[in-house]
């Protein structure tokens, strides 16, 4: 079982990665047969089927980079209790990474580009006991 230290301490390199637009730091911190599967819920354009293999999701993240002008930006947040990053696009919500890490490399990602399931993830739920 990977930590929330470790898996946060990926997702930090990660979000380095993406913000400067450093594919070599991508591929290194992927595994090489890491899955990429994305949720658009027919609203935003997502892949419709998952994506295996490092060079191949680099590929997609370098090409979704490269198109656009906008500015780029990942913060922390935590997602059913794990790790995982809010990805803003000019400062607007463009979706939520959440990753699965093996050996110190993530193996899966996760994107949730839909937004009826982003709706509630700049609010926070307080939690009290009962």
């Amino acid at each position: 079982m990977v930590s929330p230290t470790e898996t946060r301490a990926v997702l930090e390199a990660f979000q380095r990665a993406i913000e400067s637009g450093d594919l070599q730091g991508l591929l290194d911190i992927l595994t090489p047969g890491v899955v990429l599967v994305a949720d658009g819920g027919g609203v935003k354009q997502a892949v419709l089927r998952p994506i295996v293999g490092a060079e191949k999701v680099v590929r997609l993240i370098a090409g979704g980079l490269g198109k656009s002008k906008a500015t780029f930006t990942a913060e922390h947040t935590m997602i059913n209790g794990n790790p995982a990053l809010v990805l803003r696009l000019n400062g607007e919500i463009d979706g939520v990474m959440c990753v699965r890490v093996e050996d110190a490399r993530i193996a899966i990602l996760y994107y949730v580009r839909n937004p009826e399931k982003l709706s509630h993830i700049d609010s926070e739920t307080l939690l009290t006991l009962r």
